[in-house]
């Protein structure tokens, strides 16, 4: 098996997580925020950036082959399209 060529610094890995906990931060200050209908799309775009960020730094793919950035594309894709089908099945059904 291939070893990481350049698996990253310290310094890189603390900036990441220092990130991850000001975006926590934020996530329990917008929770307590009165957004009206923006309060759950704000909670996801933090949550969704945290994700990349994890993804990209922690799990290694921000150095990884040209192959596993693929795969792991498909399987944002597919969980994205997932995603999608069930909300049309969602607000289309009708409610009594």
């Amino acid at each position: 098996m291939s070893e990481h060529a350049h698996i990253g610094s310290l310094k890189t890995y603390a900036v990441i997580f220092l990130t991850l906990i000001v975006f926590t931060g934020l996530t329990v200050f917008a929770a307590f925020q009165d957004l009206g209908g923006f309060n759950a799309p704000v909670a996801l775009i933090i949550a969704t950036i945290k994700a990349i960020l994890v993804i990209l730094f922690f799990m290694h793919v921000k150095d990884s082959s040209r192959l596993t950035k693929i795969t792991v594309t498909a399987a944002i894709f597919w969980l994205g399209l997932l995603l999608v089908l069930t909300m049309t099945d969602y607000l289309t059904r009708p409610w009594y």
